[in-house]
């Protein structure tokens, strides 16, 4: 099972940090994150020498105007089988729907929820 953490907050650069902060070494990780890179993060520079696999999905809440694109990735992602999935969004607004989506049938044998990750909290 994949343990999955929903990293969300205002800030792009501050979600991205939190989830370099969070990586497992030597686990194999993924990540989708909402929207458009903004500077450079903690994150982009580990993937630099790790080959992380970081996957951007265009802004907007991924269970509404991005379901789709939210599921193709994922279900990419799943066929590599990490061991930890970050997802960074960018509200919590629609954070139910989201846990919700990936505790359907079709993720709920692949993935363990973990406690979110509030970085509006960090500043």
């Amino acid at each position: 099972m994949t343990k999955t953490h929903l990293v969300y907050g205002r800030n792009s650069i501050a979600r991205e940090n939190a989830i370099a902060a969070m990586l497992v070494p030597n686990s194999p990780s993924a990540v989708i994150i909402e929207g458009i890179a903004n500077g450079t993060s903690k994150l982009e520079e580990i993937n630099q020498i790790t080959n992380l696999a970081i996957h951007r999905i265009a802004p907007g809440c991924p269970c509404c105007t991005g379901s789709l694109t939210m599921r193709v990735t994922l279900n990419r992602l799943l066929r590599k089988s990490p061991e930890y999935l970050y997802i960074s969004l960018a509200s919590n607004e629609h954070l139910t729907s989201i846990r919700e989506f990936l505790q359907a049938p079709q993720y709920k044998d692949l993935l363990t929820l973990q406690e979110e990750c509030n970085c509006d909290n960090s500043d």
